[in-house]
């Protein structure tokens, strides 16, 4: 997981930007905590917050791919309508990738982490 952290951050294209964050976002859909049935355990707080964590973690990442594809379209929009594609030309603007999970990525991102006990 830590290699794929450190792949994210260097990333400098956006093909590699999204490779990097696809990688990442799989390490940590499939972490796996393996718990000793102890109730105290199950119970403790720092349990509960770790939980809560990576929920929070899945869904903060599911909020960035939206605001990124949402920005990306609107960018693509302006690159091809009418009068902003003269300006996108003249200075080299093209359209950019939608950040895709594809079909397998996208039902393995909808399940929620795994947290064995």
């Amino acid at each position: 997981m830590t290699k794929a952290r450190a792949k994210a951050i260097k990333a400098t294209s956006i093909n590699d930007k999204i490779t990097a964050e696809n990688q990442l976002s799989s390490a940590l859909h499939g972490l796996q905590v393996a718990v000793e049935a102890y109730p105290d355990l199950k119970a403790s707080q720092n349990f509960m917050n770790l939980q809560e964590e990576i929920s929070d973690v899945e869904n903060k990442l599911a909020a960035a791919r939206r605001f990124f594809n949402s920005a990306t379209k609107e960018y693509n929009n302006a690159v091809e309508v009418f009068p902003s594609n003269i300006i996108a030309g003249t200075y080299g603007f093209n359209k950019e990738v939608m950040f895709d999970l594809g079909n397998e990525g996208r039902e393995q991102m909808e399940q929620p982490p795994n947290v064995k006990f």
